[in-house]
């Protein structure tokens, strides 16, 4: 099966030919090389990554490859993906400002996490016989968690409730505290930052995994209007 990015890999380069400081950013950025690249060319480009030859003003001429991670899955993705890399690189070349985000929004994948939420705690550790809660009656409570205790039996599969707390509170501290340390870089109000850590302590990774894309479009948008 062919590349459907190398393919394009002529066009490609000759395109851009015309953003030599993109390419430049490229090598010292991706490329991680050191000491004053004075031009950058793209020589050949693939699903998998790019190569770029580059010269420095020593008169020392290279070449480097730059890899995709993730892989592009098709021709379509190559414009978007080196945009992208383009705000990573002039961002971490101190070229370009840290997008900053100032308003919280709850992504939709976490209702499927609060549904995941709920039936593991009913599966894996619901409440014993005869357990009452507030106001409702045994037999209701009995009734409502017999299911949960057909599927213990069935299975063998079962935690206590302290055990599944423990386990919750573990991966979702580890999640709340990646969180922080995006909203130390990109997030811009206590407000947001809390907002951001503690319903990541309910939910979980979609919190984070929204908030990168939300830094990831700024960074784009940034780009654009560059």
């Amino acid at each position: 099966m062919s590349d459907p990015v190398a393919s394009k890999s002529g066009f490609l380069c000759m395109y851009m030919k015309n953003h030599p400081d993109t390419l430049v950013a490229y090598v010292k950025y991706f490329g991680k090389v050191e000491g004053n690249v004075l031009t950058a060319e793209m020589s050949s480009i693939d699903s998998k990554g790019m190569t770029l030859v580059y010269k420095l003003k020593s008169g020392e001429s290279n070449t480097t490859r730059v890899s995709f991670d993730p892989p592009l899955s098709g021709y379509e993705e190559v414009k978007p993906r080196l945009l992208s890399m383009k705000a990573e690189a002039q961002e971490g070349l101190g070229m370009l400002k840290a997008p900053q985000i100032t308003t919280f929004q709850i992504p939709r994948m976490t209702v499927i996490t609060g549904i995941v939420l709920f039936a593991s705690f009913y599966f894996l550790s619901p409440p014993p016989p005869g357990t009452t809660f507030l106001s409702i009656p045994v037999t209701t409570m009995d009734a409502f968690s017999s299911p949960a205790h057909a599927f213990r039996n069935a299975t063998g599969i079962g935690l206590s409730f302290r055990t599944t707390c423990a386990l919750l509170c573990a991966t979702r501290g580890a999640e709340a505290l990646y969180t922080w340390s995006l909203c130390r870089q990109y997030v811009k109000g206590a407000i947001v930052t809390a907002a951001y850590v503690g319903f990541t302590m309910i939910f979980g990774f979609p919190m984070w995994v929204d908030l990168k894309g939300r830094v990831q479009q700024k960074r784009i948008e940034s780009v654009m209007k560059v």
